[in-house]
């Protein structure tokens, strides 16, 4: 019992660290005004909004991370399946390209690339996979 306790504290040290270190990279990413990077982290949703309908259609709501930065994720329904039944107060994790705003930064590109030109990202609710 003592092994399993001190394997999931480990396990739960390393999980610690490196969403530490994901925030940190969007963090200066965010200061540096840096767009077009590859991103991954997590975070609460503390906004659902709109669908956006113009072009290609994305499924929007702004995330909180924990080193309290926030993002709009546009997740293209074109492309890849609707997140369901999303909430404020759900967890997120993503991976897909930051791109810079004033607000904290958006994250797209949360899908696969049917041309193969772009790394595939996607989002992660309740343990299913969306991309």
């Amino acid at each position: 019992m003592k092994s399993i306790v001190t394997l999931c504290f480990i396990c739960l040290s390393l999980f610690a660290a490196v969403s530490s270190a994901n925030d940190a990279r969007l963090q200066k990413a965010f200061s540096q005004q840096q767009s077009d990077l590859q991103v991954q982290g997590k975070g609460v949703v503390i906004a659902i909004l709109a669908d956006d309908r113009q072009g290609s259609q994305h499924q929007r709501f702004i995330l909180k991370l924990a080193s309290g930065q926030t993002l709009l994720v546009a997740h293209n329904i074109d492309l890849a399946p609707r997140v369901p039944n999303l909430k404020v107060g759900d967890w997120v994790a993503f991976y897909g390209e930051y791109e810079w705003n004033m607000k904290g930064g958006v994250i797209h590109w949360t899908h696969h690339d049917p041309k193969g030109r772009h790394v595939d990202g996607w989002l992660k609710h309740h343990g299913e996979i969306y991309q």
